[in-house]
């Protein structure tokens, strides 16, 4: 009996999207490959929500991912993929060449044609990261955190004045030793570290000395990177389990921890929605959805956030969804119940539960696309009840006065 319970919840399609897991999150770490060369693999992120300074309010971040080198450029606003393009060509590529790959996220600037051409062109590889997952990026995310810390700290006294701070910040990182490395920016890509005063300059070097002084130093930060993400994948690995091997065409659930669902209670709303087929396996760690196309979401997820579908005999799968029945000359789908009304226009749009179709599906129609009267008339009974008892328990004691 005890088998038999355990396959049938694991098969039941109402316990698979609601109830949480509290195992940990499945999906080892994988580390990006270790670059072997300064500025050879970048990394691309944006700093928004600042206060206007000189007319400046976004911070382009640009990360090296073998030095830890960063170049901070302040914009006035979010770039288009063509102005992204021109900002690489004249703070990276000017001075350090052009790149084998660039991470970034899946911001709008990086999912345009322009954007893929760009690289194409110049044979860099556009390396993204799976949606609702911006540990992929994480050089730039924690390259993200110290600048903005270091911003509060010169800064809290006059916000407006953190663009005037900025080439200070910028120096102080490519200055300081990283943990990464056990050296500082600076040594890693110019073979020295820059003199804070005159007296503490090095002696001279001959252009051999140089070279093998400069040689050894990119071996060593290599091999130091690659202890470094050894380490990480061991300490990470303690609080994670192995993701299930998955394949092309298999169902699986989706977790709505980063999705917008149109439902009346967030406490209540499920947990999981689909199943949705994979259509591809792109990594250990990514896999790509056959998602609906009222879901404006990027289809790549993170293993962590998918579980397979299980089935069994003794647990039947849930029916499909109700056909679409011709009435009046038109096709209508079943109803379960209204949600929500706005208006628009000159008239009022509902927010339809369709019968059989996830929360992932629910839809803005006009008053005139429902043809069952009782479904509007349930609908104001219910938010009139409602909003009566919302009422009624703000009375203070006593009752109104």
């Amino acid at each position: 009996m005890y088998k038999d319970v355990r396959e049938y919840i694991s098969a039941c399609s109402i316990c698979a999207r609601n109830k949480c897991s509290n195992q940990p999150p499945a999906g080892l770490l994988n580390p990006l490959p270790v670059p072997t060369r300064p500025w050879s693999h970048i990394a691309l992120d944006f700093v928004t929500g600042l206060p206007p300074s000189n007319g400046f309010s976004v911070i382009l971040t640009i990360v090296d991912r073998f030095s830890k080198s960063c170049h901070l450029v302040p914009l006035k606003s979010l770039p288009t993929s063509a102005e992204t393009a021109s900002l690489l060509i004249k703070h990276v590529f000017r001075l350090h060449g052009i790149p084998a790959e660039i991470l970034s996220d899946r911001g709008p600037q990086f999912l345009s044609r322009v954007w893929k051409d760009f690289a194409n062109h110049l044979g860099a590889r556009v390396a993204l990261s799976s949606g609702f997952h911006p540990q992929t990026n994480g050089q730039c995310e924690r390259m993200n955190q110290e600048l903005e810390a270091m911003l509060r700290c010169v800064c809290s006294s006059n916000p407006s004045g953190w663009s005037s701070q900025l080439p200070w910040v910028e120096y102080a990182h490519n200055a300081h030793t990283s943990a990464s490395t056990g050296l500082s920016p600076f040594e890693t890509v110019l073979g020295y570290q820059p003199p804070l005063f005159p007296s503490s300059q090095d002696p001279p070097t001959t252009a051999p000395q140089f070279i093998r002084r400069a040689r050894r130093t990119w071996a060593q930060t290599t091999a130091a990177l690659q202890r470094t993400a050894d380490r990480n994948r061991r300490l990470a690995d303690r609080h994670r389990r192995p993701a299930p091997v998955y394949v092309p065409g298999q169902k699986v659930w989706l977790s709505t921890r980063d999705i917008r669902l149109r439902d009346t209670s967030k406490k209540l709303a499920p947990r999981f929605i689909g199943p949705y087929p994979i259509t591809d396996v792109i990594s250990p760690s990514a896999v790509r959805l056959a998602l609906p196309p009222s879901m404006r979401v990027h289809p790549v997820f993170h293993v962590s956030l998918l579980k397979p579908v299980l089935s069994s005999p003794l647990c039947p799968a849930p029916a499909p969804p109700p056909p679409a029945r011709l009435v009046g000359g038109g096709l209508v789908y079943p109803v379960r119940r209204l949600l929500d009304v706005r208006p628009r226009g000159r008239g009022l749009q509902y927010l339809v539960d369709w019968e059989g179709y996830g929360p992932e599906d629910r839809s803005w129609v006009p008053r005139s696309f429902i043809t069952d009267p009782d479904l509007i008339r349930d609908f104001e009974a219910s938010r009139a009840a409602s909003s009566s008892a919302s009422s009624s328990s703000a009375r203070p004691p006593g009752g109104a006065r």
